[in-house]
């Protein structure tokens, strides 16, 4: 894991490029990593102590360019900063190494393997998350777990993430009116948790059921 020296001036997250104005992912790309962003904004409405970010740049060195992951996941940091919310995620700024970083592969590999597991890994990040959508020769899900600095691949379909209290796995099912496989978040169950979508439909028919036209509500 990486140490900072707190006297050493980096610039702030102000000062740091929070675009290089390349777009590098695809929809679905930014897709799954939202949809786990839009459960856990629902299931963690009242906790202010964790962040999800999605195609943002995670600075580790003020001197080199970001990680870039799909989306990641940081515990123990302020959710929301100011109105402006952040431009990018500086380590040194939050203190916080992101628990988890989730990288979704497409038709190509982009160092998923290689450079990024190992830039991962030398971070401290705890959780590696490959969603592996349009290649065939690997596991569609695979979760590596950092142990001795080095990752371990979990098995099982969720697979329960102690230290964030939440389980992670895929399967199908319907996001802004997509049916496909997607990643999902899940309880000590195994029980998936329901997207922003599901929960409205579940009200309203809980509604329905007493008698109440959700309609009329709106």
């Amino acid at each position: 894991m990486l140490n900072y020296d707190v006297q050493r001036y980096w610039p702030s997250t102000e000062e740091l490029p929070d675009s290089d104005d390349t777009p590098v992912d695809n929809q679905l790309q930014h897709l799954i990593s939202a949809l786990l962003e839009a459960i856990l904004a629902i299931l963690w409405a009242d906790r202010m102590d964790w962040f999800f970010g999605v195609d943002m740049g995670v600075y580790y060195d003020g001197e080199k360019p970001p990680y870039v992951p799909d989306g990641f996941l940081s515990l123990g940091v302020e959710r929301i900063i100011d109105e402006d919310l952040r431009l990018s995620y500086a380590i040194w700024e939050e203190k916080r190494v992101p628990i988890l970083m989730l990288e979704v592969v497409s038709q190509t590999y982009r160092g998923e393997y290689s450079t990024k597991m190992q830039n991962y890994a030398d971070l401290g990040v705890l959780f590696y998350v490959i969603y592996n959508s349009g290649r065939r020769k690997k596991p569609r899900l695979e979760v590596h777990r950092l142990v001795n600095g080095k990752y371990e691949l979990q098995s099982g379909n969720p697979i329960w993430l102690p230290e964030i209290g939440l389980g992670i796995g895929n399967e199908r099912g319907t996001y802004q009116g997509i049916t496909r496989e997607w990643l999902y978040w899940y309880d000590d169950r195994g029980q998936r948790l329901l997207t922003p979508e599901e929960r409205i439909r579940v009200l309203a028919e809980r509604l329905r059921s007493l008698g109440i036209d959700p309609e009329t509500l709106a």
